[in-house]
């Protein structure tokens, strides 16, 4: 598979699943969380073995997007079932997850 891989407009303050790698791949990817609202908000993103991130499995935590700003992350692998979990501040996030599995 290639091309989005996932994609999420979370809940405020909810652990959300946005990726999982599929059973037996490897996923190489970007992550691009677009702030759509005019006021910052503050992300937490991990690559994890659950739904639920143990604090070393966050690649990003408590970093703030501007308004209407983006973050962007790339270059990054993940083994089978792993998962992309975000955590955002607001509900003004578009997060999306592009790559391919292998």
């Amino acid at each position: 598979m290639s091309g989005t891989l996932g994609t999420s407009n979370p809940a405020a303050n909810t652990l959300t699943t946005v990726y999982t790698v599929a059973t037996g791949k490897t996923g190489i990817f970007n992550i691009s969380v677009a702030n759509t609202s005019g006021t910052p908000l503050v992300i937490n993103l991990a690559l994890a073995a659950s739904s639920t991130p143990n604090l070393s499995e966050y690649i990003e935590y408590g970093t703030v997007i501007p308004g209407n700003g983006v973050l962007e992350r790339g270059g990054l692998m993940a083994s089978s079932t792993k998962n992309v979990v975000a955590y955002v501040s607001t509900a003004n996030a578009a997060i999306n997850v592009y790559g391919y599995e292998e």
